[in-house]
C-alpha cells in the first residue's frame, strides 16, 4: 500500500539569495553519512489527515517548534522506496540550534539485543539552493527548484 508524508520546507531570502531549513535525520544508519541523506522535516499523514496539519505536526514533533502561516503548496515527490512526499513551504526564519526532536528506539548495536532512543532529526540547517539540493535526498531536490521559480528566484 503506498505511502503518503507530508512536510515543511522553511525558506528565507537573504543578500546571498534563497536559503532554504533541511534536517539530517538522526540514528545509527544516517550518522556518518551527509549528501544526499538529508531531508525536509517530514511524516506520514494519518488516514483522513489534511496533508497541511499533518505536515504542521510533523515539523513541530521533529523540531519542537510550531510554524503557522500562509503556506505554498509544491508539487508532490516519490522517494525511490515509493513513498510520495506532499511538500509544503513558508517563509520563516528561525534559529534551528535549540531545535528538539522526537525520538525513536532501534535495536543498537545491531542483534545486541540492547535497545537504544535516537532523535528523529540530529541536527537542522540552513543552506543556500545549490548546496540544500545536493544535501536532500535526490527525490526532494526538485523541491527547492519548484521553490526558487514561484518565487521569482531562479
Amino acid at each position: 500500500m503506498a505511502q503518503f508524508s507530508a512536510g515543511i520546507m522553511l525558506y528565507r531570502i537573504r543578500k546571498e539569495g534563497l536559503e532554504v531549513l533541511i534536517s539530517h535525520p538522526g540514528g545509527p544508519f544516517w550518522a556518518k553519512k551527509d549528501e544526499g541523506s538529508w531531508s525536509i522535516p517530514k511524516g506520514l499523514i494519518n488516514i483522513g489527515e489534511d496533508p497541511l496539519k499533518a505536515a504542521m505536526r510533523e515539523f513541530e514533533e521533529e523540531t519542537g517548534r510550531r510554524v503557522e502561516g500562509d503556506f505554498l503548496r509544491l508539487t508532490h515527490v516519490k522517494l525511490r522506496a515509493g513513498k510520495t512526499v506532499i511538500p509544503f513551504a513558508i517563509e520563516y526564519d528561525i534559529d534551528p540550534s535549540d531545535f528538539v526532536s522526537n525520538t525513536f528506539s532501534v535495536e543498537w548495536p545491531a542483534r545486541s539485543g540492547r535497545q537504544q532512543e535516537f532523535p528523529e532529526i540530529d541536527r537542522s540547517e540552513w543552506f543556500a539552493t545549490e548546496t540544500a539540493k545536493m544535501k536532500l535526498n535526490p527525490a526532494q531536490a526538485p523541491i527547492v527548484d519548484e521553490l526558487a521559480h514561484k518565487l521569482g528566484l531562479s
